[in-house]
């Protein structure tokens, strides 16, 4: 029986614990004793529980996590109830700021602050050895990458055959953004490189196909960046005709690489490569948050506006980058017809999904500055997201919750490429108009922040804008859909994607006065591209000519284009 459980609640099954493979590296003489365990937060704790002590361990060392930390409470206080004796250590970035309070903390026996690879093994040491520390919180000091033993080997086959693996290059981020824990962090570090690249060549050669850089500035450090990117294109076989530094090395088919960028750091060399990768290979994860430049001030975030857009307009004109944007609902001082203006500004620079999210109050984020100010009130439940501030009420908050939740469902999930564009073609509808009145901002003033008639995140354009009319506004558009998909449905969860794709068409018919040939011709090309064969009753009626007998044909085959990547490029040789 091992002397050690490593257990974590992670957010769904495809989710490897990165955190805990760290530590279980670097356990030293321990590491024979120990095993990992992990779960998903669907699973019940007594269940978990029951798994566990089944094992007979003396320590087990918990991950806590903002997605986990009220199954693990209750996981807590049932080991301890079960069996008093066994000694529970918690780490993470959940407990490692304001514990003082903390259900969780008081529970366990100890708690570890910070990064715990150096520490973690000391404190097993001594608790197994009958010493254990006097203090019951312990902060750890950030160890140098260069001593720590890479995680890598701990990826089991079966992880590498069925779960995403993530990989690490740095940590840290020299940014000083308020609403992110990163801006605690004094520098950046990195690991050693060649080492690193021969711990990804070994995984290479092991299958893995997919890595995703948990890096918060990737492309901070050039020659670093350059150098990882050039190790990946010597190494796809879809760039078998390039020429490369290394013949020698292995092609493999099928990699799929996700970086998060700084968005105002793009010099030509990152430029340069970053275009050579060929369609499927690329996703990049872009922070904007926001474009105001007196609330990025009032948050401490540093960003080149113009560098930016001119960097986000490269990745969409040169590269087959997939390209994942965020905008954060809810910073201090930032009112909904500001956040309006910042939406519509992303749309017009066309990435394929654009995240909406809601601030979130996390502990130790230096974002709780503003909380007297600018009348902050979070959730107290995870993940403490803004209930409402000085600038925007609770109704309207919970407006803009729905609309970050439908926009996930229609403008994120490549379900409707071809259709998204038309909410937003041509001249604005009433609805439209009453949105942007409603929110005390001037309706010209939307529309001058709209886009040119159809351009949306997939880069396509739809006709039939009326000569001389004023262009809608992506965000009081879509905030129109919100408000009336709501008032139908009454939810925003557990919609088929068939349900939603009626209410589109219904929307874009009945509140936009589009051709029902039009709307269904574009529901119709979405269809092909996600290989999904329900079109909705009340489309059908409008469908092109032969398209039904086609999509019927389809039945039987595989499915086709399962990654939300895949159904925004579509099948092979689409668009």
């Amino acid at each position: 029986m091992p002397a050690i459980v490593l257990a974590t609640f992670n957010a769904k099954f495809i989710h490897a614990s990165f955190g805990l493979r760290c530590l279980l590296a670097n356990l030293g003489e321990l590491r024979p004793q120990a095993v990992l365990a992990e779960f998903t937060v669907n699973e019940r704790p007594l269940d978990v529980a029951e798994r566990i002590l089944a094992l007979d361990p003396r320590i087990v060392g918990l991950g806590v996590y903002v997605w986990n930390v009220v199954v693990t409470t209750e996981l807590v206080a049932l080991l301890k109830r079960l069996r008093p004796e066994l000694v529970v250590v918690l780490g993470g970035p959940e407990v490692s700021h304001e514990t003082e309070g903390q259900e969780i903390v008081r529970l366990a026996d100890f708690t570890i602050r910070g990064e715990g690879e150096s520490l973690f093994p000391r404190l097993c040491r001594e608790l197994l050895a009958g010493r254990p520390p006097q203090t019951k919180i312990i902060a750890s000091a950030a160890p140098e990458l260069g001593g720590l033993v890479l995680p890598y080997e701990e990826c089991a086959d079966a992880d590498i055959a069925h779960r995403l693996i993530y990989v690490e290059a740095s940590r840290g981020c020299p940014f000083a953004c308020e609403f992110c824990l990163s801006s605690l962090d004094e520098a950046v570090r990195a690991f050693p490189l060649e080492p690193f690249l021969a711990a990804m060549d070994r995984l290479l050669a092991r299958g893995v196909r997919h890595f995703k850089f948990v890096d918060r500035t990737f492309n901070l450090h050039l020659p670093t960046s350059r150098r990882i990117l050039e190790f990946f294109l010597e190494r796809m076989a879809e760039c078998a005709s390039t020429p490369r530094a290394e013949p020698a090395v292995a092609r493999y088919p099928g990699l799929f690489l996700h970086f998060e960028l700084v968005p105002d750091r793009l010099p030509p060399e990152l430029r340069e490569l970053l275009a050579r990768f060929p369609a499927g290979t690329l996703q990049l994860e872009v922070g904007i948050q926001t474009f105001d430049p007196e609330v990025a001030a009032a948050i401490s975030r540093r960003q080149d506006v113009v560098k930016l857009e001119d960097n986000f307009r490269f990745l969409r004109a040169h590269t087959t980058a997939h390209v994942h944007a965020d905008l954060i609902v809810g910073l201090p001082g930032e009112a909904p017809a500001g956040f309006a203006a910042g939406f519509d500004r992303l749309v017009a620079l066309g990435p394929q999904e654009i995240q909406v999210g809601l601030l979130k109050r996390l502990r130790g984020a230096p974002i709780a500055r503003h909380d007297g100010p600018e009348a902050m009130v979070y959730s107290p439940a995870p993940p403490y997201e803004i209930l409402r501030n000085r600038v925007i009420d609770f109704p309207t908050m919970q407006r803009l919750r729905r609309f970050a939740r439908y926009w996930e469902l229609v403008g994120n999930s490549g379900n409707f490429v071809d259709t998204l564009p038309l909410f937003w073609a041509g001249a604005p509808s009433a609805g439209g108009l009453r949105v942007a009145e409603r929110l005390r901002s001037a309706p010209s003033a939307f529309l001058q922040a709209g886009i040119a008639a159809g351009a949306g995140p997939a880069g396509g354009a739809a006709e039939g804008c009326a000569a001389g009319a004023s262009l809608a506004s992506p965000f009081a558009e879509f905030l129109h859909f919100s408000d009336w998909f709501f008032a139908i449905e009454g939810r925003h969860h557990g919609l088929a994607l068939s349900r939603t794709m009626e209410r589109v068409f219904g929307f874009l018919v009945g509140e936009r006065a589009l051709a029902p040939e039009a709307v269904a011709a574009a529901l119709v090309g979405d269809c092909r591209r996600t290989g999904y064969l329900e079109l909705p009753a009340v489309v059908k009626p409008f469908a092109p000519s032969g398209a039904l007998a086609e999509l019927n044909a389809c039945r039987g085959a595989a499915a086709q284009n399962t990654r939300r990547q895949a159904r925004h490029r579509g099948p092979p040789g689409a668009a």
